[in-house]
């Protein structure tokens, strides 16, 4: 979590002025970052040609010191002031409760005496008791009315206690004779939150307390106050529990006050060095912030003295004298506090997030970018509103498309027309996005079974228990073993690092020339997508560009070509790899024999490789992005600072386990004899990692199994469409398109086919439907090339890129913002140099792809 939100879920909120202005310093760091950037420009131009000075680039960090040292100051100052306050008035409250205690010790349970009487008295005014009990400040006021009744308590003691009361201060007797009317209050308060859920565990204690009291009678043979079974000694008690907690927390949160600001003063100053290049933290830190009085030791000691203080009372005054149970009971009441206190709005709405209540239910799409559909009609029923809306229409239209198909006989066979009706069903549901994907690929086995589709080797129709033990063998195979081994090491990479950390020191190296700084993060992109998923590649480097942006002049062309260099360039990456995404892992689930890693990367590296250089000079062609907004120069980019954090060794066994493991997969088939299949590998990662603590259980949990089953889905609708006789039907049609073409010719026929329907519809959806098609193409081409038009189609999916909506990475690049809020990239972007882009890179796929797959025999 971020620190400034986690500063606004730890903060207390009658403090949150008082607290360090994190996200004021943060905006002044950028500030200071753009003049600093501007700057160094100026003073770089201003040298002689051939002697520009690198000194010059990194600016002078005592500049911006100057700065924003006095604001961290002013920070300081107001922590320090508002520290000292409350520090002073809390401890004024500890030393008065402890001689509150002293007193009652002396008293003893004489006090009691006239304590029916006050009673009496306070029956007439019981509403005005509860009322100041449950009020914000209850103690206060309380107390205050009890200072009013003390007079009347003095006059009615007997004359036997005079003694006593001599031997009394004035205030320390109106506290003692006033703290009959606040247990009075106190009883009735805890009576109150018996029933409340926040004040469930006090409502038991209390509940407890009025037990033992109605059970044991008043002539106990205790003497002591804090031990004795009378209804004066029981009250009298359940206001200093009271006093004591209320104490114990504003001691707690003023120390958890102190440990936050500090946390504020390391992050905010590690920020600015960062970004500025400074090395201010460790000084500041060390001989400004460490020396304030917050964060001095003997402050921390104070607290902490002040908090066993309070032990001890709460130990002696209510727990009978176990510490253990009044240490416990103090921290219960700790916790509720801070439950009861940071139920806002955050929570509820992380709440009704939960509950699903804070979404719109239109929203059920597998998309990132998430917009209310706007509804098309809306008209009242008498059940409510009702509204039609795309997305409803198309789940009406997919229902009627699928029960027309059931009863027509579109193709021969009872088994293969159910077939396609389930294929057609899931197809408009997969195209329109109706319904989650994933949740589409759970109609597949649930159709495939209840609708009798599956047939064994001989034609014979298996029954319903049969046919769902082959679906969920089928189901989970090898290859999904292989996408949660991606998955696993995709998740170790991003936690310890390693990739930011590897980023950041190649990027380093781009320099600050544009077109050198473009095909350097293009390069970045695409590696990290090979490894890190296509959703957190291009989301990893959004957030590494964020100093470049944030340094560039007004409407530069750079920061949009930038955002959509990374883009295309991820999407690229999703077919350099076997598990850089699902497309490639169903195309390998196809073919026969299976390829290794070796024979993967041997085609789609230089494939990516060249597509990532011809896109490069597109969008220099395109965006110009060395040139200045206004024509009359050239802008230079802000370098990017590598990072000084040495490798680990949980890094440096991550980096071995990911490097064995894909080490194994490329000579997968020459080990064949010993794993068996590269599924079998993909567990090395997964219990290397969960059992050495690199990777916990929330991790596992955080897989991006959406992905999972709809590749679960897809494996079991390519088994349904074999198994039941459809794919033989569209065996003899397919046949009959192709005859007389040559290879070549199918795969230029072909190529255009899956660009087109990979760019409007998800990539992994692309490849569930059309890898059939190009197995059974290639089936009945001479020689049966079946293996290369799947790989291909695999490659080509990855290549559908064209529309803001093609693909994780351009939905992602769509929702980039600049500092004013407006998007970087329109529609026109992705038309002008999306679409382009898509026709470069499936070019490449079926010429240079083509060439590389005849020569490793493919």
């Amino acid at each position: 979590m971020k620190f400034s939100s986690s500063l606004k879920f730890n903060a207390v909120s009658d403090w949150w002025d008082e607290y360090i202005s994190y996200d004021a310093l943060k905006k002044y760091i950028y500030q200071l970052e753009k003049q600093q950037h501007g700057r160094d420009l100026s003073l770089s131009r201003d040298l002689e040609s051939n002697e520009r000075s690198s000194l010059l680039n990194q600016g002078d960090a005592s500049d911006t010191d100057g700065l924003f040292i006095p604001l961290l100051d002013r920070e300081l100052k107001k922590i320090v002031l508002f520290y000292e306050h409350q520090e002073k008035e809390l401890l004024e409250e500890l030393e008065e409760l402890e001689k509150d205690v002293s007193l009652l010790d002396e008293i003893g349970l004489q006090g009691g005496e006239h304590y029916e009487d006050y009673v009496d008295d306070e029956d007439d005014d019981d509403d005005d008791s509860i009322s100041a009990s449950r009020s914000p400040d209850g103690r206060r006021n309380s107390l205050s009315r009890q200072r009013k009744l003390s007079s009347a308590g003095r006059a009615r003691r007997p004359l036997a206690n005079a003694s006593t009361s001599n031997d009394m201060s004035p205030t320390l007797r109106r506290q003692s004779l006033s703290s009959i009317e606040d247990t009075h209050d106190m009883e009735e308060s805890y009576a109150s939150l018996r029933g409340s859920k926040t004040r469930g565990t006090l409502g038991k204690l209390s509940a407890k307390f009025n037990n033992l009291k109605d059970s044991l009678v008043s002539t106990s043979t205790d003497h002591t106050i804090w031990t004795a079974k009378t209804d004066y000694a029981y009250d009298t008690r359940l206001l200093f529990k009271r006093r004591i907690t209320t104490l114990h927390i504003n001691f707690t949160n003023l120390k958890s006050y102190v440990e936050i600001n500090y946390s504020g003063f390391r992050k905010i100053i590690k920020k600015y060095d960062k970004v500025t290049y400074s090395e201010l933290k460790d000084r500041y830190l060390h001989l400004v912030v460490e020396v304030a009085p917050p964060f001095t030791q003997p402050s921390k000691d104070r607290i902490n003295d002040s908090l066993n203080r309070l032990l001890e009372l709460y130990t002696k005054c209510v727990s009978r004298g176990d510490k253990a149970l009044a240490r416990q009971q103090l921290r219960l009441h700790q916790r509720e506090n801070i439950a009861w206190e940071r139920d806002t709005v955050w929570r509820q709405m992380i709440g009704r997030e939960r509950r699903g209540e804070g979404s719109n239910d239109d929203m059920a799409g597998a998309t990132l970018v998430h917009d209310p559909e706007p509804t098309l009609v809306d008209f009242p029923t008498p059940v409510g509103q009702f509204k039609i809306t795309k997305r409803k229409i198309s789940k009406v239209i997919s229902l009627v498309v699928f029960i027309i198909l059931l009863n027509v006989q579109v193709v021969s066979g009872q088994e293969a027309n159910r077939c396609f009706a389930i294929l057609s069903f899931c197809t408009v549901l997969w195209a329109t996005e109706a319904i989650p994907l994933f949740a589409t690929s759970m109609f597949v086995p649930l159709l495939l079974v209840l609708l009798r589709v599956i047939r064994d080797d001989d034609g014979v129709q298996l029954t319903t228990s049969e046919a769902t033990k082959f679906v969920f063998s089928v189901m989970f195979s090898p290859t999904i073993m292989l996408l949660i081994g991606g998955f696993t090491i995709s998740s170790a990479l991003s936690k310890t690092n390693i990739d930011r950390l590897l980023i950041t020191r190649v990027l380093s190296l781009a320099g600050t020339r544009p077109s050198t700084v473009l095909l350097t993060f293009m390069g970045v992109s695409c590696f990290a997508s090979m490894w890190i998923s296509n959703v957190a590649a291009p989301t990893l480097c959004f957030t590494l560009i964020r100093p470049i942006l944030r340094t560039l002049p007004p409407k530069s062309a750079f920061g949009p070509c930038l955002i959509l260099a990374i883009a295309l360039a991820a999407n690229i990456g999703g077919q350099s790899s076997p598990i850089s995404s699902p497309q490639n892992l169903i195309a390998i689930n196809a073919m026969n024999p299976k390829p290794d890693w070796g024979s993967w990367f041997a085609v789609a590296l230089p494939v990516s490789a060249v597509s990532i250089f011809l896109i490069w000079l597109l969008l220099l062609i395109s965006y110009k992005p060395a040139r200045s907004p206004d024509g009359d120069g050239y802008i230079e980019i802000k370098a990017i600072r590598p990072t000084k954090e040495p490798f680990t060794l949980k890094q440096y066994w991550v980096t071995f386990v990911c490097l064995f493991t894909i080490g194994l997969w490329c000579i997968e088939h020459k080990i064949e004899a010993i794993v068996g299949d590269m599924g079998v590998i993909a567990i090395i990662p997964v219990v290397a990692f969960f059992s050495t603590g690199v990777l916990k259980k929330d991790d596992f949990e955080h897989f991006m199994w959406s992905i999972v089953f709809l590749a679960m889905g897809g494996i079991a609708l390519g088994k349904g469409v074999m198994s039941s006789g459809l794919l033989q039907i569209m065996d003899v049609a397919i046949r009959d398109l192709v005859e007389g073409l040559s290879l070549p010719a199918v795969v230029l026929i072909l190529s255009p086919i899956v660009l087109i329907i990979s760019t409007f519809i998800s990539h992994t959806i692309a490849s569930v439907l059309l890898v059939p098609i190009a197995k059974t193409v290639g089936e009945n081409l001479p020689g049966n090339h079946s293996n290369l038009l799947i790989f291909i189609t695999g490659l080509i999916c990855s290549c559908g890129m064209g529309m803001p909506v093609s693909g994780f990475p351009n939905q992602t690049a769509a929702t980039q913002e600049d500092e004013m809020g407006e998007l970087y990239l329109s529609n026109i972007d992705f038309l002008k140099n999306g679409v382009p882009a898509s026709l470069i890179a499936t070019l490449v796929v079926s010429t240079l792809g083509f060439a590389l797959m005849k020569v490793i025999g493919i």
